[in-house]
């Protein structure tokens, strides 16, 4: 099977990330997924949500806000604060950005602050919640990097790597990285995160036609680990 743009049916899209790509935040990254593109920036709060102090929870926070512009896509896609509510999609990404990241940071050591990782998609042409964790996990090394340097905290509270990715099955052929003309037809479609110890932190898959078997979910997992060792290696190229 020859995919739409070229590709392997294991093979990513191109992937570059540009690191301090925009000034004010303490980490900041544009990841480049093919044509997708999200920029995601790190910015330190120093304090911690209303919710850990009332209930007496030490140590830090890491939140995330995702957001697609109006222009990422076709046809224009309305502003949240013109609808007047965020989708429950946004809230979806948002949360598992988070999730991603609090699950490789020690956030005792981070102590009594709250990093807000900030995505927003330039444009969409799949696969943006993965390549949102795979770009805000460079910004948070980055913002962890300059409180290092400045004395704030004493070590990286970053404890291990992680990375996401998106993988499908289309016409009954595993694929890795899927851009959204597959995406939007593949029988099955699935975002896998994992850490660079190779364990796993969230698998969202759906049958979009029909179940699925654990034989094929087995096949998707090893092209995802495949696709994320590689991702794990552009993080590292990056942060150099």
């Amino acid at each position: 099977m020859k995919r739409s743009d070229g590709r392997k049916p294991n093979e990513l899209r191109p992937v570059r990330i540009h690191t301090h790509y925009v000034s004010p935040p303490e980490g900041s990254v544009l990841i480049e997924m093919g044509k997708t593109r999200v920029v995601c920036a790190a910015s330190i709060e120093e304090a911690v949500p209303r919710w850990m102090r009332e209930q007496g929870v030490s140590g830090g926070w890491i939140t995330a806000e995702y957001s697609m512009l109006p222009y990422s896509t076709a046809p224009r896609k309305p502003r949240d604060v013109t609808r007047g509510r965020v989708e429950g999609r946004t809230h979806e990404i948002q949360r598992l950005i988070g999730r991603a990241l609090r699950a490789v940071t020690d956030l005792g050591k981070l102590g009594e602050r709250t990093v807000w990782i900030d995505c927003d998609v330039l444009q969409a042409d799949g696969g943006t919640r993965t390549a949102a964790i795979t770009g805000a996990f460079v910004a948070l090394m980055l913002a962890m990097g300059k409180l290092r340097k400045d004395g704030t905290v004493a070590e990286n509270p970053v404890t291990s790597t992680v990375a996401a990715v998106s993988v499908g099955l289309l016409d009954g052929l595993p694929l890795l990285d899927l851009c959204y003309e597959e995406d939007s037809k593949a029988a099955v479609d699935m975002n896998v995160v994992m850490t660079g110890a190779g364990q796993i932190v969230e698998v969202q898959g759906t049958g979009e036609d029909k179940p699925f078997s654990k034989d094929d979910l087995a096949r998707l997992l090893k092209l995802a680990e495949s696709g994320i060792k590689k991702l794990l290696a552009a993080q590292r190229n990056a942060l150099r």
